[in-house]
């Protein structure tokens, strides 16, 4: 049937909002639970892509409200920071990419587009844009704790923030490498990023190799191998200069020129040439003074590091391989006369390690079947080397001083000596190049004067967070070691920029304190932001007024008079916060965990005392749209507001969250969400037929099709419920829909039979499993669950409402059992009809003997004993045996044994649980469903009976859970 989804949405969105539904207040007579999540930029309107996560978190606060807990669930906009700004200026600048997008994909109208010369409009259009697409999906959101990030009570609070991060020493000012725009000259994070990436600064070595009186600076990660170089690699159709750096003379790529100016060097280019006038020549190490060739190399990356690379061949896989091919007849061409000097070099070992021989390159280049350097599996090679020998190789007694070391301890100390004695340098990088500047300019390192930082590589800050974390809960669980590595390699991060919008630094007013930066602690603002919403204009917050909220400290009456805000108000802000912190969960995506979910962490470690620092952290992964990221330019951005318009917001939601677990990527089509759509309107067709079903008359007395439901609905509880404690919506949808359908629809065949008998019965039955599973959607389908649940009649909200509990008193093993026991020999019998082609008049079917079952559950003890064997079972199987019994009997033990030893071990336990089952009385229960089923006459025996029908000898094939059986043709 086709459902006005429109008109329901809308019925519920009012009445929810009309009942304050989800405005959440401290309420001591239930347990509260907290939930956030991140707060969007309202610098574009959110898209399908963006629901998941906004998604999973409502998902979450609905099934804990169900659960009896007061939830708090509130949103506020994130405008601080350049984005907006730079839309408006690419805007200004007519940008017919930008403009384009705007109005065909985001469906902004020409005459509003030209508003958006001022950022502010930007950010309040998009800002009411997503508030309504999140009200339309269904978002349980308290909305009276809505603020901006430019609120100047936000402001003040943030400013708290940073002068109590100043106070605890862990801010601090100086010269350190940060991401950097060199258009807006501003420095830059994730959020200030094309695609929200955020640049990953790493440091490179550079070692000096000695070139006449030149040096050729190499960079590597791997300091510790230099003793095993034994050439360098130049690309000679790039360009290269001499120049003066700072007092020495370098040679460097052209483009490595501005870094090194970014990093504060001075440069004085001296001479400009092609890396060919270097091919054949030969520099010194200076860690080994031997002379070592330079060779010509079109792989290495002018743009990366210097511009020159030290060649390892024995531990590095692409400088093997590109020896190798070197090595190979005409792959010198102009540099022919070379061959000889090539043919000669040979690798060095340095590095001894489990598994891999005295040169470790070749071993894994053979194992991974590589054959040149274009084969995309050396990069696997490489990182799989590198890792290994790192955390598991030792140095050689040809690497002088380190000989024995390990190379983690090695490294540190090779890049500690030779800085010392001049003949190391460092440069910064962008390891995850390119990242672009929402402006288009292409990111780069700059070494940033006098800026202001988070220091997040302080070792007893560090420590503190190591602390919380083993304090805290990740969704999945194996994310945890992932927070764990971003604390331990987190260093200085900068604060503070000189344009955007935001908060002005307190103490150095030139200064904004960065988008990221601002946005890891408004967790605590939400507890009181509703109260904040109510006070005039001439409330001035100052940091008497936070210390006493958020941390206890001060007098009331005091504070009172300085911010001009009554003492219950005040009192009440305290008792709020009090009552709602710590946070509870954290809902975000996976690439903020390097970032602003570990400064999360930091942050609330920092000014917090423990009792109020986060308890758990939910990740997730990203959507892709039919296999692909989502992008303008693959065509498949889909407005939020548009899906929910087209498809409702329900299956929206159900397609959203059903297509992968937390870390997975989750692959939406429209065609999945169609699918749902049609999967909730037969819900909602079937919910309807069942309340046309009179069970006017009570019925105490079921059938065992009737407890066989039941039993799987508790079943279905269980399972829905499990896998909601853990996040893993997708099982939980599984289970809830796709499953609970499965067994209805074998419910209605088994009933089929007797259904004008038992009419009230099944009507009892069936009411009871719509209310249950309206119940387990709704955290998923919230608004056809509210519709269904007013339609049986039921008061109130749907989340006002009980989850469902497993009643164990309804879980019957025996029918269960009894059902897979009848499905199975019901496949089994129609497919020996098939392949024998017999068109079944009479079906038997031949019950174990006793002695089987017996000797069956005798074999599963031995099993769990860890005991089981032909020779132990036959020996006491055969005890007080006759012996026309002695082969069946040895039979029987080989074939069990068979059975048993590939049996999954909570198989075997919850057979040799239950232990001897009434297979006979199972099968009559089952009868009327198995003639059905066959459409033949149908006899049940024991293979002991005397007067069973057995003209084929069949019963004596009987086993335990396996009748036998005769079929007679037609």
């Amino acid at each position: 049937m086709e459902i006005d989804w429109a008109s329901i949405q809308k019925k519920w969105t009012t009445r929810w909002n009309e009942n304050h539904l989800f405005d959440t207040n401290p309420d001591v007579s239930k347990p509260k639970f907290y939930i956030t999540v991140a707060y969007p930029y309202p610098n574009s309107p959110q898209h399908i892509g963006h629901g998941r996560t906004y998604t999973l978190a409502d998902v979450h606060a609905r099934y804990k409200r169900m659960q009896g807990y007061n939830v708090l669930l509130p949103m506020a906009f994130h405008y601080t920071g350049t984005p907006i700004l730079a839309i408006s200026k690419r805007i200004v600048e007519q940008d017919s990419n930008l403009i384009d997008t705007f109005i065909e994909i985001y469906k902004v109208s020409p005459e509003k587009l030209k508003e958006f010369s001022n950022p502010l409009t930007i950010a309040q259009y998009f800002h009411n844009e997503i508030k309504s697409g999140m009200i339309d999906i269904g978002y349980s959101i308290d909305w009276r704790r809505e603020f901006t990030t430019i609120d100047p009570k936000y402001s003040s609070f943030i400013q708290w923030q940073f002068r109590k991060l100043k106070e605890l020493k862990y801010i601090t000012r100086g010269s350190h490498p940060v991401g950097w725009c060199p258009k807006d000259g501003n420095p830059v994070g994730q959020h200030d990023t094309i695609g929200d990436i955020e640049p990953e600064i790493g440091e490179y070595v550079l070692i000096k190799f000695r070139f006449n009186s030149s040096i050729i600076p190499t960079a590597t990660l791997r300091p510790e191998t230099v003793f095993g170089v034994t050439n360098l690699w130049i690309n000679p159709n790039k360009t290269y200069v001499s120049a003066k750096i700072d007092k020495e003379s370098w040679i460097i790529s052209e483009n490595t020129v501005e870094k090194l100016r970014f990093q504060g060097r001075s440069v004085n280019i001296q001479k400009v040439f092609l890396g060919k006038e270097l091919i054949g020549k030969f520099a010194e190490n200076v860690a080994t003074k031997s002379k070592i060739p330079i060779l010509p190399a079109s792989f290495v990356d002018s743009n990366n590091g210097t511009g020159v690379v030290m060649s390892v061949p024995a531990h590095a896989p692409y400088d093997y391989q590109g020896l190798e091919d070197l090595k190979k007849s005409d792959s010198l061409g102009e540099y022919d006369s070379l061959r000889e000097t090539v043919l000669s070099i040979n690798p060095i070992s340095l590095i001894q390690s489990a598994n891999y021989g005295d040169i470790p390159a070749i071993d894994i280049i053979k194992k991974l079947n590589i054959t040149d350097q274009s084969d995309p599996n050396l990069e696997e090679a490489t990182s799989t080397l590198y890792s290994h020998e790192f955390h598991a190789g030792l140095m050689k007694e040809n690497t002088n001083s380190y000989s024995g070391l390990s190379v983690s301890v090695a490294r540190d100390k090779v890049k500690e000596d030779f800085l010392r004695k001049g003949q190391v340098d460092i440069i910064f990088e962008i390891f995850n190049t390119p990242v672009k500047c929402r402006c288009g300019a292409e990111c780069v390192v700059k070494l940033f004067e006098n800026q202001w930082f988070i220091n997040y590589g302080d070792i007893d800050w560090k420590n503190k967070v190591r602390h919380t974390i083993e304090n805290m809960r990740f969704y999945p669980e194996e994310m945890k070691p992932e927070f764990e590595y971003t604390v331990g390699w987190l260093r200085e991060k900068a604060c503070a920029r000189k344009s955007g919008l935001g908060t002005i630094l307190p103490w150095d007013k030139e200064w904004i304190i960065e988008s990221l930066s601002d946005s890891v602690l408004y967790m605590a603002y939400y507890t009181i932001s509703r109260h904040l919403n109510n006070t005039g204009s001439s409330t001035k917050l100052n940091d008497n007024f936070f210390n006493y909220i958020f941390l206890g400290s001060g007098k009331p009456a005091e504070i009172s008079r300085e911010v001009n805000i009554d003492v219950k108000s005040l009192k009440d802000m305290r008792q709020e916060f009090l009552y709602f912190y710590p946070l509870d969960v954290r809902h975000s995506g996976r690439d903020l965990v390097p970032n602003h979910l570990t400064f999360f962490i930091f942050n609330h470690t920092a000014i917090f005392p423990e009792e109020h620092r986060p308890r758990s952290i939910v990740v997730n992964g990203s959507v892709l749209m039919n296999g692909k990221k989502m992008s303008k330019s693959f065509g498949n951005i889909i407005p939020l507001k548009s899906a929910i318009k087209k498809y409702g917001a329900d299956p929206l939601r159900l397609a959203i969250m059903a297509t992968a677990e937390l870390l997975q990527d989750a692959d939406m089509s429209l065609n999945l969400i169609q699918t749902f759509k049609d999967r909730l309107e037969r819900i909602y067709a079937f919910t309807e037929y069942v309340l046309t079903l009179d069970k006017s008359k009570i019925e105490h007395v079921f059938s065992i099709e009737d407890r066989w439901i039941m039993s799987r609905l508790q079943n279905i509880i269980y399972q829905t419920t499990e896998a909601m404690e853990k996040m893993r919506v997708r099982e939980a949808i599984h289970h809830a829909i796709y499953v609970l359908d499965a067994d209805i629809a074998k419910y209605q065949k088994m009933i089929s039979t007797d259904r004008g008998k038992r009419l009230s019965a099944i009507a009892q039955v069936l009411r009871e499993i719509v209310e249950t599973r309206i119940k387990l959607i709704a955290p998923f389908a919230p608004f056809i669950s509210e519709e269904l649940w007013e339609k049986i009649s039921k008061s109130g909200f749907i989340f006002t409402a009980s989850w469902p509990q497993v009643d164990k008193s309804r879980i019957d093993q025996n029918a269960e059992i009894g059902e897979e026991l009848v499905s199975s020999l019901l496949s089994d019998t129609l497919n020996i009809s098939k392949v024998t082609k017999i068109n079944p008049k009479k079906i038997v079917y031949y019950i174990s003997a006793n002695w089987k079952w017996k000797g069956y559950l005798l074999a599963l003890k031995l099993a769990k004993e860890d005991n089981l064997s032909v020779s132990e079972l036959i020996k006491q199987i055969l005890e007080g045996s006759n012996k026309h019994q002695i082969k069946e009997k040895v039979d029987f033990a080989k074939k069990t044994v068979d059975n048993i030893s590939t049996m999954p071990t909570d198989l075997l336990n919850k057979r040799l649980k239950i232990g001897i089952i009434d297979e006979l009385s199972i099968l009559k229960e089952f009868l009327d469903y198995c003639i059905q089923e066959t459409q033949a006459e149908i006899l049940v025996f024991n293979e002991d009976d005397p007067l069973k029908y057995d003209p084929q000898n069949k019963s004596n094939q009987a086993k335990p859970y396996r009748p036998s059986i005769f079929i007679e043709e037609s």
